[in-house]
């Protein structure tokens, strides 16, 4: 079947466009310079565990809405203890590691790309002022930015995808969400919008057999397939 109409493209932005776990890793490598891999690999662990969790007791209604900056503060002191760290200022900067995370290198060209056919939407779980410093970070350009802080709820609830429908006045299929996790890919279509998975290393890839109606290697890919549309 061929692709309806796209007037616009939406794409996640935390794995998708920049590295989240090697940001977090360096992060985390600052207050504990000595640890091994493996106890790298375990303090992350927890703070990733944590974020996942606590966002699935918000969408469970469990706990009240809090922002990706409470969380990330949240999941910081968790790693900074079982680090042994207890300096303040040490872990607001652990704390503020989300939001200096490179770009995958064809992020910024990619973006750039897209945004010479469509109207492009960044549209991230991180917070409005996160989502700003992270954006100027990694120098990701887009049309407007749309985080899950405006719906009070995170990805994949409905509430957060209908933020980049609301915005842009156009039905849900004319809209393609971009994002190299299956499970954000998924919370997109329940509403309607169309799908295209980019590949990343630590991204959340379909399950056997699911297919979406774009698969790409990355940015370029994407934006060459968009193009023989």
């Amino acid at each position: 079947m061929p692709l309806p109409v796209i007037e616009a493209v939406v794409v996640d932005v935390l794995g998708t466009l920049v590295d989240e776990p090697a940001g977090l890793r360096a992060g985390i490598r600052t207050i504990a310079p000595s640890v091994d891999e493996t106890g790298l690999e375990e303090l992350l662990g927890l703070w990733q565990r944590h974020i996942e969790q606590e966002q699935q007791r918000i969408l469970r209604g469990d706990r009240a809405f809090a922002s990706s900056e409470v969380l990330d503060r949240e999941a910081a002191e968790l790693v900074a203890v079982r680090a042994g760290v207890s300096d303040p200022a040490v872990l607001s900067e652990l704390a503020a590691a989300g939001q200096r995370l490179a770009p995958w290198p064809d992020a910024v060209r990619g973006l750039a790309r897209l945004a010479e056919r469509f109207p492009l939407i960044g549209l991230s779980n991180a917070s409005r002022s996160a989502l700003l410093r992270l954006g100027a970070h990694a120098g990701l350009r887009w049309h407007q930015a749309l985080s899950a802080e405006s719906a009070g709820a995170y990805k994949p609830a409905a509430e957060v995808y209908r933020l980049a429908v609301e915005l842009t006045a156009r039905p849900p299929e004319r809209l393609l969400m971009v994002a190299a996790h299956a499970w954000d890919l998924r919370g997109a279509r329940e509403i309607g919008m169309r799908t295209a998975y980019v590949a990343r290393p630590v991204g959340d890839p379909p399950a056997p057999g699911e297919r979406f109606d774009l698969h790409a290697d990355g940015l370029d890919d994407l934006a060459d397939q968009l193009a023989a549309v």
